[in-house]
């Protein structure tokens, strides 16, 4: 059956690319392509303070991108799926082409 409207079936990649659309949240999932990381070690890498690197993973946790585990006192962050690494850089080389 066809839909109406024909757009339906985008509803996901809408919320993923959104959950992207700041910039923070970028550099955020491209260090986490290296492997997890603390709330403290991405602070020290992005140069962003901690409770704005904490807010941005929060979005990112709530769309489902990373996850975090706990590792002693502090939560380690990872991404719950490699293709949005892939999609990241994908959008990065494609941004700095033009």
């Amino acid at each position: 059956m066809t839909s109406a409207t024909g757009y339906e079936g985008f509803d996901g990649a809408s919320e993923l690319l959104r959950a992207l659309s700041a910039p923070i949240r970028l550099a955020i999932v491209s260090e986490l392509a290296g492997g997890e990381r603390c709330v403290h070690e991405l602070v020290e890498k992005l140069g962003a303070a901690q409770p704005l690197v904490s807010q941005h993973l929060r979005v990112l946790r709530g769309a489902g991108v990373v996850r975090g585990s706990r590792r002693g006192r502090e939560i380690a962050y990872s991404l719950v799926d490699e293709h949005v690494a892939h999609i990241v850089a994908d959008a990065v080389s494609h941004a700095g082409e033009g």
